[in-house]
């Protein structure tokens, strides 16, 4: 264990747990933990231990300075107003997502200590509550969540085999549960039903109707009180109004992508994975819900809260999806890779594809450098044929295929030991007939997250009535109706040009390619509106839709040169149809 480590891990279970004792606990700790990051990523530490930073911690990242941007902006709108300078200091606290992730993260906290730290909350909210200090507002929508969570942490340790510690959670989140409905506040009796339905992945047998019970005895409660009343509707539309456009997409932001972020985990088979899934999304459904009738941001207490858990839960959250693939595979495995001139990559490609492969078959058109010698070092099975077309000759390798499971790549594409383990885990015991693989493409010692590279093309299937369509460029993999198909967190490396005139030339010749076939299905174009228009909208889709803008000045040239490259491929289908009435008339 790292020195600091343990030092860490306490300051987030002292800042968790008295953040209701005083908002100063809270502040001090995140300060402390921020200061702790900052310093580490001074030293550059998650470099030399060769972290690689996950896709989506970016776009965590990105949901939180981007609220703190759209905050200075309205805080500059009504001209730096003294009287609401506390409520942008609070929300500008957000930027330290990045540093306190750092930190956790570089402490190695798991699921245990986090549940740990919110099971220490939990605990405080009961002895508050004996006091008499839950009261509506901050206080009593911290006592629900930290109810709540350690209702799922006492789940999780039950799985674990905890008892002890199943028990302590139960029972304080049980308490701290009780003391925030007796605040009687309407959006807290609201949330309850919707928090507890979150805790159904994590239970089974009996234990799911106990949930289901509590789910329907806390939707009757809020129903009795009147939570959706015309009161409560009036204060979600006043709410809206107040935020106004910016506001609205920041905290859409904000709370949207954590939730989209944790609930695709939900259903992981790995238990501290989806107990911490469970667990972010408990804390954005509640923010999501609470935010519809309060201003909850521009609460110290509650920004604090929500920024300190999420980071927490992130960093281990994104810890245990790296461990929770550690099975062997028992069934066999073909890649199948097609080439021309690819020495500079072919040697990479099919060691990266041994991986997971037992067999590796090659099928070369006529390549004039070193590639087939290259190739017959690594693959099992090298035989060079004509150029029918990119479906057609990927469909010849798949029929000399002999594994139950085929996976197919291209010379420039490298399976990274992270996919590797990931295929071989799923493999074990498969839960799809068929996985998407997410590309990082790698340009210009740039790995890019967002734009084109947050595609995630069809690459491993099982072999059995799979075929390839004959097109002559971007074919397509046919599966079988009624089988399912499943996208993998790993990346697929892809290395789409050497330069910048390469990115030009393959550009060139995808476009024409796309014409061509576009043309041959009978395909037209009247004008050059709609090529103009093509490429605007690829554009704005991988810039702006697929947040391509966050992979910096190499993010905007991918969405320039894919733009262009739409157009020319349109264009290019203009000038067949021109070509074709010329010949008409002739």
């Amino acid at each position: 264990m790292k020195p600091s480590a343990p030092l860490l891990t306490a300051l987030l279970v002292v800042s968790l747990g008295g953040v209701l004792v005083s908002p100063y606990i809270l502040t001090i700790g995140m300060g402390l933990l921020a200061a702790g990051g900052l310093v580490l990523m001074a030293k550059k530490v998650p470099t030399h231990f060769g972290w690689e930073i996950p896709k989506e911690l970016r776009l965590l990242h990105f949901a939180f300075w981007f609220f703190v941007v759209v905050s200075t902006y309205s805080w500059a709108r009504e001209g730096f107003n003294v009287e609401t300078f506390g409520t942008w200091i609070t929300q500008a606290g957000f930027i330290l997502f990045w540093p306190l992730v750092i930190a956790l993260s570089y402490a190695g906290i798991r699921a245990k200590g986090v549940f740990i730290a919110l099971g220490a909350m939990s605990a405080v909210v009961t002895i508050l509550f004996a006091v008499g200090l839950v009261t509506d507002g901050p206080t009593g929508k911290i006592a629900l969540l930290s109810g709540t969570l350690a209702l799922a942490g006492g789940c999780f340790f039950f799985t674990e085999k905890a008892r002890l510690l199943a028990t302590v959670l139960l029972v304080t989140g049980a308490c701290a549960v009780t003391a925030s409905m007796f605040t009687g506040a309407s959006d807290i009796l609201f949330a309850l039903p919707l928090l507890l339905v979150l805790l159904l992945p994590l239970v089974t047998g009996p234990f799911r109707l106990v949930v289901v019970a509590l789910v329907v005895a806390a939707s009757g409660i809020a129903l009795v009180f009147g939570c959706c009343s015309a009161p409560v509707i009036n204060r979600v539309l006043d709410q809206g109004k107040a935020l106004g456009f910016a506001g609205l997409l920041g905290w859409a932001f904000l709370i949207l992508i954590p939730l989209v972020t944790f609930a695709r985990q939900l259903s992981s088979r790995h238990q501290p994975t989806v107990a911490l899934a469970v667990a972010g999304t408990m804390v954005a459904t509640g923010y999501l819900l609470f935010g519809l009738t309060s201003a909850t941001f521009e609460e110290a207490p509650l920004a604090g809260f929500y920024l300190l858990t999420l980071a927490a839960i992130s960093a281990s959250f994104f810890r245990e999806l790296d461990l929770s693939c550690f099975l062997d595979r028992n069934v066999k495995v073909t890649a199948t890779v097609i080439t021309k001139n690819e020495e500079a990559h072919i040697a990479d490609c099919l060691q990266s594809a041994r991986q997971v492969a037992d067999e590796i078959i090659v099928l070369d058109s006529g390549s004039t450098d070193r590639t087939v010698d290259i190739a017959r070092q690594y693959a099992d099975v090298v035989e060079v044929t004509d150029w029918p077309g990119f479906g057609v000759q990927k469909q010849r390798a798949l029929e000399k295929a002999t594994g139950d499971w085929v996976l197919s790549i291209d010379a420039d594409e490298r399976v990274t030991p992270g996919l590797a383990r990931e295929i071989n885990h799923h493999l074990a015991e498969p839960d799809a007939d068929a996985y998407k693989l997410p590309w990082a493409v790698t340009l210009y010692g740039t790995r890019l997250d967002f734009g084109r590279s947050g595609r995630a093309p069809l690459r491993l299937f099982r072999r059995e009535g799979v075929r390839f369509s004959d097109a002559m460029v971007h074919e397509k993999i046919l599966i079988p109706e009624g089988r399912t198909v499943k996208t993998l967190r790993g990346r697929l490396t892809h290395y789409t040009h050497r330069d910048f005139g390469h990115a030009l030339e393959k550009s060139a010749k995808y476009a024409w390619l796309g014409s061509q076939e576009k043309y041959r299905k009978g395909k037209t174009t009247r004008t050059l509106l709609y090529p103009t228009f093509r490429g605007l909208m690829t554009f704005i889709q991988v810039y702006f839709i697929r947040f391509g803008f966050l992979d910096g000045p190499v993010g905007f040239l991918v969405a320039v040169t894919y733009s262009q490259g739409s157009f020319n491929k349109y264009a290019g289908l203009w000038t067949l149809r021109r070509t074709e009435k010329r010949k008409a008339r002739e």
